[in-house]
């Protein structure tokens, strides 16, 4: 089951919004927290600030799986440390990086 974030509404990035949606998606009994890119705060998909690793390592510390939502090719193009850092996380099972929510169903779905 997947707790799917608005996509309107404050920015997300710190560990305290992580803490706040990792405690939405277990009173949801949801195992994926799925956020819209755009809801994310600039700063998140700049590797370098540390937003992004720190708010993935809470989801993860409780056992939950992240998605992020939407189109990051802009972001991707200017950095090359986040273009590997997508291709790393897509390799395993606990963050995602999807265009669309069809395109995260058929990777959540499959075995």
């Amino acid at each position: 089951m997947c707790l799917f974030v608005a996509t309107e509404g404050a920015l997300i990035g710190s560990a305290a919004s992580a803490r706040d949606l990792v405690e939405a998606a277990m009173n949801a009994g949801a195992r994926v927290i799925v956020v819209p890119v755009e809801r994310l705060d600039p700063e998140f998909l700049r590797l370098r600030s540390g937003m992004a690793g720190e708010f993935m390592q809470k989801v993860i510390n409780y056992r939950m799986q992240l998605a992020i939502v939407g189109d990051v090719s802009t972001q991707v193009a200017a950095s090359d440390a986040l273009r590997d850092f997508i291709i790393e996380c897509d390799r395993g099972n606990e963050i995602y990086f999807a265009k669309d929510v069809d395109a995260l169903l058929a990777r959540v779905d499959r075995p």
